[in-house]
């Protein structure tokens, strides 16, 4: 007794410690998770949205009692009742009576434990379809019905997927409960096997009878629903019921629904009457039936009745098909014009095009970052996208498309000693500014024109608030704000003043927005601490009580977690708006249960790449319902609704019916920048590529099926991941040796232009171009058979409404009997011509590449006109693309010259009717040539249009205001010549020699502009 209660003594104090490390860990995970819901709720709170939030919270957590208990309940009660009525006199063999022993102790432990672990997995599991519980109970009809039931399209929409949910559900519980009573019955004697026979008492009968009677009449159920299902099936044909499907399996699902009925009425018989013989035979003809009328009739009917004749049997519901898809991807009103395109090239022919002409973007917004990085850059600091964003802008009353850029910070780019955790979470906290540049203006020397730029940015977009605190590349969180009249501590921009002053030359700031939650009191940095995982949130002496932490920056990210409901576009692009940098943002409500519409991923359809059937992202309905906008400087999210027609949407905003805003709301100036969505129109052209046929039996013969073309200019070098076509000389020597290599596969992008489509008036357009759909192989032929425009302005009718125009699909068609070139074709003749190929061998001397930028397609002078620029790239350090020629085609004619004016005027007999944009800014020689045939020419010298600044912008002035920097301008330009004569003359020392003092002078260009 002595030595135990020692034993007992020793150990006894080890008890307290294990429970306090418990109960110390519980707390810990506690406060993260409490960390985590309270600084949700301040987020979404300072913004305005908390109802999105708590409305999430509280369906969530509905939903998670309801799966819990849903699952706990039946399964506790299922173990239970098989272990209340257990024959207590049962008399079990030897292996039942060890079971016992070792689960009797345990017995009230597991038959709570186990409902509650399988409650918490099935909570877990329903917590998540919250949504489409929301959108049942607040659904709106479409007003259109499917045309196999009658039955509105909301049901298929919003309530069959929650019928079909809530019987799945059940159906699982049922079975889980069954199996766990069917364990229970035969552990404690209710169900015993002697030899063939097996005896169940009485309340064990009732109980799996029942259960199964259940779970069978869920099945007739689910039968029974599936037939509603067969009309959002993906077949190979199309999507929906076809012939077999409405003829054989509907009607065969009603029959086994029914069968399956009378069975779970014969499970009720045997509970009654104790004979299990009645109930198994019908179990036996319910899957004989589901074998013969499930698969073999359907079976029969579709390869021996439609197979043989399938188009005749078929043509009905793909006229179904079509008329469903139009309507749901919203292309029905799609206005089809025949176009008889020209391919003569005669003077004069674009006289009555000469707005669309003034327009054409020369300024390939994926190749110039580059150029912007290097001219309007200015610290390592700063960063532009890689992909620059398209736009228009009133310029001297004069609406102009603008290639343009927000320049955003880059903490990457700091130094080792600058790149510390104070830095980066105190100091560098914002970008600033914007640069734009005319997209149909280039200098002399093939820079941009630049309508806004320099830093702080001026120019034509007027003032407004400069500060890109929330951006694309914003970091993961900065702590701003602080008491008036306290010492700036953000870096603002780099101001050149006296680096001896205590903010080394740079201008500071700040912020005195409302764009974070307050870190003003010890709670709020404790939990940001712990969010974040920074002790300097906690600890550091930068945080005052009027400090704010911004974070979840990304405009994107924002309105993803404000608008849950909704699909983003994948590109959000900022406007000057109200004085204001705006960033917009579309959103999409999606179904992929619309009855009848074919499905596609929305992803593969987005990406340009072949659609796969077993992604995760199916739609087969779409709507741009959504226009938001966020404030660069205080991170204010907006929406507004805009389609209204759109019933998805209606059922969200009176699930959250104070987070939109009307479009009555939108200030015209904002409307003015609003533009069509090019992941919606690179949707609706994959769906008009084959649903512009209307006709079934032309649909199902696919003899007039169309795809959008494979990028042009998609053979790359490696180090180039845009879509321009890059050839580097690998050699002094080595005429015409280029290397390429093919980094992408992708369709074609869309390209917005100011342009007047045929039949209507010049507008601000998407466009997008289609050739014969054909399996892939060297003879497939690259002509153009349809092309697609969207009117994309959806400003000028004032405040709070849209242009009329907007959203207007125009699709010409050409006539199957022209051949009219490709862009792949046009691309082949640019690349194969002697003359050019010649002219870019030259300009590729000296480790420079050449850059063949987005290949326009423009509906011009009654037929189509090409139109691609031609950047100039050194390959040393710090080199940036220049603009120095222009490619153009019509027809199989085509002409290479220094502008697009020289080179319209050259390809249409010397006189094209019209001006271009870049009028007045050559330099250098040029070339045309047409039907294989090409002639020599030079171009006109001429001072420029454009002029480069110390501060790095251009101007339309002609003059240059540093003279360091038309020296070196100059020097390039005698370089640039000597050069050119020097391998006309095949003297290569020479050529070496110009190619040196090209680059010295480049190099001085880019010192003398304050650049890096």
């Amino acid at each position: 007794m002595t030595t135990t209660s020692s034993t007992s003594g020793r150990r006894s104090p080890r008890v307290p410690i294990v429970v306090t490390i418990i109960v110390l860990a519980a707390l810990v995970i506690a406060f993260f998770i409490f960390a985590s819901l309270y600084t949700d709720y301040a987020w979404f709170a300072q913004l305005g949205f908390q109802q999105v939030l708590t409305t999430r919270w509280i369906a969530g957590t509905l939903m998670f009692l309801a799966g819990f208990l849903g699952m706990a309940v039946p399964v506790y009660a299922s173990i239970a009742l098989a272990f209340r009525f257990r024959p207590v006199y049962a008399k079990l063999n030897s292996q039942l009576d060890r079971y016992q022993q070792v689960i009797e102790p345990l017995r009230r432990a597991v038959m709570i434990g186990i409902p509650v672990v399988l409650g918490i997995f099935a909570g877990l599991s329903t917590a998540g379809r919250w949504s489409m519980v929301l959108e049942y109970f607040n659904r709106t009809p479409f007003g259109k019905t499917d045309p196999q039931f009658g039955l509105d399209i909301g049901f298929y929409v919003f309530e069959l997927p929650f019928w079909r949910a809530i019987v799945a559900y059940s159906s699982a519980v049922v079975l889980i409960a069954g199996l766990a009573a069917l364990a229970a019955c035969y552990l404690y004697g209710a169900m015993r096997f002697g030899g063939r026979e097996v005896r169940i008492s009485k309340a064990a009968r009732i109980q799996l009878a029942v259960t199964a009677a259940v779970y069978v009449a869920l099945q007739a159920v689910s039968l029974w629903l599936d037939q509603y299902a067969a009309l959002t099936k993906s077949n190979s044909l199309i999507t929906g019921a076809q012939y077999t499907e409405v003829n054989a399996v509907i009607p065969g699902r009603e029959i086994m629904a029914g069968i399956a009925a009378i069975v779970a009425i014969l499970f009720i018989v045997t509970a009654v009457i104790g004979r299990w013989r009645i109930s198994i035979v019908g179990t036996g003809l319910l899957l004989v039936a589901a074998i013969v009328i499930g698969g073999i009739y359907p079976w029969i009917v579709q390869r021996l009745q439609v197979k043989p004749s399938e188009r005749t049997f078929e043509s009905a519901y793909i006229e179904r098909n079509i008329k469903a898809t139009r309507d749901a991807y919203g292309v029905a009103g799609v206005q089809e014009r025949n176009y008889d395109a020209t391919t003569e090239a005669s003077s004069g022919a674009l006289a009555q095009d000469a707005q669309t002409t003034a327009n054409i973007r020369l300024i390939d917004p994926k190749i110039v970052s580059d150029t912007f990085s290097q001219l309007q850059q200015y610290r390592q600091y700063y960063q532009f996208p890689k992909e620059l964003d398209v736009d228009r802008y009133d310029v001297k009353g004069e609406t102009e498309d603008t290639v343009i850029a927000v320049r955003d910070i880059d903490l990457d780019g700091l130094s080792a000693q600058a790149n510390t955790p104070y830095n980066r979470a105190f100091v560098y906290t914002h970008g600033y500014g914007v640069t734009a540049a005319y997209g149909n203006q280039r200098a002399s020397d093939g820079k941009p024109v630049f309508l806004e730029s320099g830093i702080p940015s001026n120019g034509a977009l007027g003032d407004f608030q400069q500060r890109v605190y929330f951006g694309e590349t914003s970091p993961a969180y900065s702590i701003v704000g602080g008491p008036k009249g306290s010492k700036n501590v953000e870096l603002d921009y780099p101001s050149g003043s006296d680096e001896n002053d205590d903010s080394g030359g740079n201008a500071t700031t700040t912020y005195a927005g409302n764009g974070g939650p307050s870190l003003g009191n010890f709670f709020n940095r404790l939990v940001y601490a712990a969010k974040f995982q920074s002790e300097q949130i906690l600890l550091s002496n930068a945080v005052n009580q009027d400090s704010q932490i911004l974070y979840d920056r990304d405009p994107i990210t924002r309105v993803q977690k404000v608008a849950p409901y909704l699909t983003l576009d994948s590109d959000a692009y900022p406007a000057i708006v109200d004085h204001r940098i705006q960033w917009v943002v579309d959103g999409y409500t999606t179904s992929d249960a619309y009855p009848y519409s074919q499905s596609q991923s929305l992803s593969d359809t987005i990406a340009g790449a072949e659609s796969s059937s077993y992604r995760t992202d199916q739609v087969n309905y779409i709507r741009n319902s959504v226009k938001a906008t966020v404030d660069a400087y205080t991170g204010k999210v907006t929406l507004y609704a805009w389609d209204t027609q759109d019933p998805v949407l209606k059922t969200w905003q009176k699930i959250f019916p104070t987070s939109m805003q009307p479009v009555s709301k939108m200030s015209a100036e904002l409307l003015d920048h609003v533009r069509y969505p090019t992941d919606l129109f690179k949707v609706q052209r994959s769906i008009l590529g084959t649903y512009h046929v209307t006709n079934a039996n032309s649909f199902y013969s696919g003899d007039d099926a169309w795809n959008v073309p494979q990028e042009p200019t998609s053979g790359t070098n490696e180090t180039d991941t845009s879509d321009a076509s890059t050839t580097t000389n690998t050699g002094a020597n080595a005429l015409g040796a280029t290397t390429t290599t093919t980094t992408r596969g992708n369709l074609q992008d869309p390209y917005y232009l100011t342009m007047k489509v045929p039949g209507q008036g010049t507008a601000y357009s998407l466009y997008t171009t289609y050739i014969p759909q054909q399996s892939a192989g060297t003879n497939n032929r690259n002509v153009l058979t349809g092309y697609l425009a969207v009117d994309s302005d959806a400003g000028g009718a004032g405040e709070g409404k849209k242009a009329s125009g907007y959203g207007k699909l125009t699709l010409l068609t050409m006539p199957k009997t022209d051949n009219i070139p490709g862009p792949g074709q046009v691309q082949s003749l640019f690349n194969g011509d002697s003359t050019v190929s010649q002219e870019l061998n030259i300009l590729k001397r000296g480790n420079s590449t050449v850059k063949q930028g987005n290949l326009l397609t423009l509906p011009v002078g009654g037929g189509f006109l090409y139109v691609q620029p031609v950047y100039v790239q050194s390959t040393s350090s710090g080199s940036y693309p220049l603009l120095q020629k222009v490619l153009v085609a019509f027809g199989d004619k085509i002409a290479f010259e220094d502008t697009l004016d020289e080179a319209l005027n050259s390809l249409f007999g010397g006189d094209s009717g019209a001006s271009a944009g870049d009028q007045g800014a050559s330099s250098g020689s040029g070339s045309s040539s047409g039907s294989g045939s090409s002639d020599s020419g030079s171009g006109s010298s001429d001072s420029g249009s454009g002029s480069s600044t110390g501060s790095g912008s251009s101007t339309g002035s002609g003059t240059v205001d540093n003279e360091a920097l038309q020296k070196a301008l100059n020097d390039a330009k005698q370089a640039l010549q000597d050069r050119q004569d020097a391998y006309a003359e095949n003297d290569l020392v020479a050529a070496a020699e110009a190619d040196q003092r090209l680059q010295e002078a480049i190099q001085a260009a880019t010192e003398a502009e304050g650049g890096n």
